[in-house]
C-alpha cells in the first residue's frame, strides 16, 4: 500500500512524547486534543519523559550543552518506536535536527513577546539600581545589560513554576519569561508588562509549537497536516534560518523575530555580546508567503549581520565556551 493510500486511513493509535513539566504537558495535551477532534476514533496517548535539560538545574544551558538537552530523550523515543511524535516549544529545538528526523508541523503561534514579572515593580525602568533580575537566556541577559546596566542579572533555571517560586521567595526583584508559557498555563495575571519586541527582540521560534517525527513517516506527516499553520511556519523558518546561518546556539545572544503585515513578512534580528556592549541589528522583508522565500529572507538578514561582524562574535563566544568546557 502506497503512502498516499495510507494517509487516507485514520490512525488508530498515536503516542506523543513530551517533557513532564507542567508547561510541556499542556503543550502535549493541546496537540492531543486537536488530534482527537480530527480523528475521534484514534487513541491519542502521552508519554512523559524527563530530559537532561530538566535534570541539570544548577548551571545555565550555555554551560551544559544547549537546547538539545531538552529534545534528545524525546527523539530517542521516536527512534525506538515508543512514540510517534514529539511536541516541542520551537525556541528549544536546535537549528539542525539529527538525520532521520523532521519538523513536520508548526502550529499557530501564541504571543512571542517577553514578559516582565514582578511582585513589587511595574516595569524594568522602575527597578532600583542593584536590583536582581532573573533570566535563563543569554539573549535576554545581553538586552538587560545593554538597556539597564545598573541592574544585576542573575541566572534563573527550572520549570515555570519553579522560576515563579524563586521570585515569590525574594530571590529576585523581577524575572523575564516568555509570555506564551504564562498565558498557556493561565498565569497571565502574573505578567506586569509585555516587553516591546523593539526593546526585547524574541528568540527564534518563541511562542510557537513544533511537532517532530521520523522523516520517513509520510503517512504521519499527512495526518498532522491539518494542524500546520503556514504563516507561522514561514515566520519561524525565517527566524531559524538566521540562527542556522550564523551557527547560533545557547552560547550566543541571538534574536530573530518575523511578523506579517498586509501580506509582507518582516524580519528583524540581532547578535550581541553577553555584556551588551556590542549589539548588531539587521532587518529585511519579503512579499512572498512561501516557506522557501521566508528562508531566503532569513539568509539575507543573516548575511547583513555577517557584514557587521556577527561571525566574529559567534566564533569568540564559541571558542570561549569550548575553553571553559575543557578546564
Amino acid at each position: 500500500m502506497n503512502p498516499e493510500t495510507l494517509s487516507t486511513i485514520p490512525p488508530s493509535t498515536l503516542v506523543i512524547a513530551s517533557r513532564e513539566s507542567r508547561l510541556a504537558m499542556w503543550q502535549a495535551e493541546h496537540v492531543q486534543c486537536a488530534l482527537q477532534k480530527l480523528y475521534p476514533s484514534c487513541d491519542v496517548k502521552i508519554l512523559g519523559l524527563t530530559t537532561r535539560g530538566d535534570q541539570i538545574l544548577d548551571r545555565t544551558l550555555s554551560k551544559v550543552g544547549g537546547k538539545g538537552l531538552f529534545v534528545k530523550e524525546l527523539e530517542n523515543a521516536l527512534a525506538d518506536g515508543h512514540a510517534d511524535l514529539a511536541v516541542h516549544s520551537l525556541k528549544d529545538v536546535p537549528m539542525e535536527l539529527p538525520p532521520g528526523f523532521a519538523l513536520s508541523t508548526i502550529l499557530e503561534r501564541e504571543d512571542a513577546r517577553d514578559a516582565f514579572v514582578s511582585n513589587d515593580y511595574h516595569a524594568l525602568s522602575a527597578l532600583p539600581p542593584g536590583s536582581a533580575v532573573g533570566t535563563s537566556s543569554l539573549r535576554r541577559e545581553a538586552n538587560l545589560r545593554a538597556r539597564f546596566p545598573e541592574l544585576i542579572v542573575k541566572p534563573l533555571r527550572g520549570n515555570l513554576d519553579t522560576r515563579l517560586a524563586k521570585l515569590d521567595r525574594g530571590d529576585y526583584a523581577a524575572i523575564i519569561l516568555a509570555a506564551a508559557g504564562l498565558k498557556r498555563l493561565g498565569l497571565a495575571n502574573r505578567i506586569r508588562g509585555l516587553l516591546d519586541p523593539l526593546d526585547s527582540l524574541p528568540a527564534a521560534g518563541q511562542g510557537a509549537l513544533g511537532i517532530e517525527i521520523r522523516a520517513e513517516r509520510a503517512n504521519l506527516a499527512a495526518w498532522l497536516a491539518p494542524l500546520h499553520h503556514e504563516h507561522t511556519a514561514a515566520a519561524v523558518e525565517a527566524e531559524r534560518m538566521v540562527s542556522r546561518a550564523l551557527g547560533g546556539s545557547c552560547q550566543v545572544p541571538l534574536a530573530a523575530y518575523a511578523t506579517w503585515h498586509d501580506g509582507t513578512l518582516y524580519l528583524r534580528a540581532l547578535v550581541a555580546t553577553p555584556d551588551g556592549q556590542h549589539v548588531l541589528h539587521a532587518h529585511g522583508s519579503s512579499a512572498a508567503a512561501t516557506v522557501e522565500r521566508a528562508i531566503e529572507l532569513g539568509r539575507k538578514v543573516a548575511s547583513e549581520l555577517e557584514s557587521q561582524g556577527a561571525l566574529e562574535i559567534v566564533r569568540a563566544l564559541s571558542s570561549a565556551d569550548d575553553s571553559a568546557v575543557g578546564k
